[in-house]
């Protein structure tokens, strides 16, 4: 059964917001943006608001959907995990991490690409720059190796 996601990159300045898994959760050890699950009855824009609330502490508005990413395992056909990315580029309230792992701000120009997911470095940029992605990712078991990759990108007005 396909797992629903959202991620959301929130944006300030140059910077954007990254959490460093803790050790133990799905992507430990690895820089993201915060996000997780999509629950019954949510939509993608609610489960990013309910989502970055509990990750970062801060509510987000003004959600710009950019696309998605879908995720699947060797040798099996059904998606493992469908993605829905946004970005935010308003938000209140007080940062503050919880046991999913530390928060930091990291300048766009200087995200530590060695330190994320290996699909990242082939579709972050492009939502960076404005434009819409949809990429298909096929991952080894337990997600240790990218093996093939699809990324559709849709140029900016």
């Amino acid at each position: 059964m396909t797992t629903n996601a959202v991620l959301c990159y929130i944006r300030d300045g140059g910077r954007v917001l990254l959490q460093h898994k803790a050790e133990g959760r799905f992507g430990g050890g690895f820089w993201n943006a915060p996000g997780g699950k999509i629950v019954d009855g949510e939509s993608p824009e609610q489960a990013a608001v309910r989502e970055i609330h509990e990750e970062t502490g801060l509510a987000v508005s003004d959600l710009r959907d950019v696309g998605t990413i879908t995720f699947y395992l060797d040798g099996i056909e059904e998606p493992d995990i469908h993605v829905h990315v946004f970005i935010a580029g308003r938000f209140k309230g007080t940062l503050r991490a919880n046991d999913e792992g530390p928060l930091e701000w990291i300048a766009e120009d200087d995200l530590p690409y060695d330190e994320m997911w290996e699909d990242d470095r082939l579709w972050v940029p492009h939502v960076l720059a404005g434009r819409r992605i949809r990429g298909s990712f096929r991952f080894s078991g337990g997600y240790g190796k990218l093996l093939e990759h699809q990324v559709e990108v849709e140029l900016p007005a």
